[in-house]
């Protein structure tokens, strides 16, 4: 199929090429005067290069040259990316609802017939990353994730939602977990002398709150929480990869180098970037070009970006001391 597709742009090509160095001709050569014919013929030779530009940026539109779309996925996973949050992201790092809707553009479009999804990522939030993994396990075709340096809590999810799932010998893989975290600041209150008052409704509507201990019942409430998030990620990570979900638990959410996970089942396959590309073409049983999406931003993104950088750079190693500062309590994969 992928050479009917480049014989076809071949043709494209120079169908459009033909007709620019017909109409450069005909508006130039047959012109009366002699010197004025050279140069036409001059300016018939050029109509065509530009011709052939133009039939290549037409071929390349009508008939592109990839067949396989490439989305990363990296850093922690959040919502909506962009170096916000605590601990900071690395900034213009896609969130999850970008990294969906580039997985659903790649699913659109019927020249992209496998998804390849790179994984580098130490996980992140659980909705998102679950979020993910449905995009990719919705795609129409083969799907191979494959993990650079970490593919880790959530990253391991996503990865759930592949056909295959690759690794380097050296990878870091697996952490199958979750955990809630909170700073708790009631102590530190108190030997200022200020005093927390919040009026609420619901017995557990200020559990977790950074300001007041928790007591067994809180306690034994949000663990539920943790416990309920972590038997979804061992069933969903069980079906989608084929492991019996005991298995699973036995890791104790540990991270494993590659070879380890790859004798472990953890992961189908070790190889390089170049292997990966071998195996999705026995998928497809072509050759194999790849073009990698990325989403789109506009000038006043650009520039915040630029902003978030500095920042990042600035205050990434502070910011990463105090994860839970906000006093929020977070569920992570």
């Amino acid at each position: 199929m992928s050479q009917l597709r480049a014989l076809a742009r071949a043709v494209i090509v120079l169908a459009v090429a033909a007709v620019a160095a017909v109409v450069g001709w005909a508006l130039f050569f047959r012109t009366p005067a002699s010197t004025a014919e050279l140069l036409g013929v001059l300016l018939a030779v050029g109509a065509a290069v530009v011709g052939l530009r133009v039939g290549g940026n037409v071929a390349r539109s009508l008939l592109p040259e990839y067949n396989v779309a490439e989305v990363a996925v990296e850093g922690p996973i959040t919502r909506d990316g962009g170096g916000g949050g605590v601990p900071p992201t690395s900034p213009g790092t896609p969130g999850a609802d970008d990294i969906v809707e580039l997985i659903e553009t790649a699913d659109d479009d019927d020249n992209a017939e496998a998804l390849l999804l790179r994984l580098n990522t130490p996980g992140g939030a659980v909705v998102p990353s679950d979020d993910i993994r449905l995009a990719a396990e919705r795609f129409d075709g083969p799907t191979v994730a494959y993990a650079t340096d970490t593919c880790a809590s959530g990253g391991y999810w996503i990865a759930s939602g592949c056909d295959e799932l690759w690794a380097r010998e050296g990878s870091i893989v697996g952490s199958v977990g979750v955990r809630g975290s909170r700073v708790t600041a009631a102590e530190l209150l108190e030997e200022v002398g200020l005093e927390y008052e919040q009026l609420a409704a619901g017995d557990y509507k200020e559990a977790g709150s950074p300001f007041t201990d928790l007591d067994d019942d809180e306690r034994e409430y949000l663990q539920g929480i943790v416990d309920g998030y972590y038997d979804q990620f061992v069933e969903t990570a069980a079906e989608g990869r084929g492991i019996d979900e005991e298995d699973l638990r036995a890791t104790e959410a540990k991270v494993f180098l590659g070879t380890d996970a790859h004798e472990m089942g953890l992961v189908d396959d070790l190889g390089t970037r170049e292997d990966v590309e071998e195996r999705v073409e026995e998928l497809l049983e072509e050759p194999v070009e790849t073009t990698e999406l990325e989403p789109t931003a506009g000038l006043a993104e650009r520039l915040r970006g630029g902003a978030e950088r500095v920042a990042y750079a600035a205050g990434a190693g502070v910011a990463s001391r105090f994860a839970d500062a906000d006093g929020e309590f977070r569920f992570r994969v």
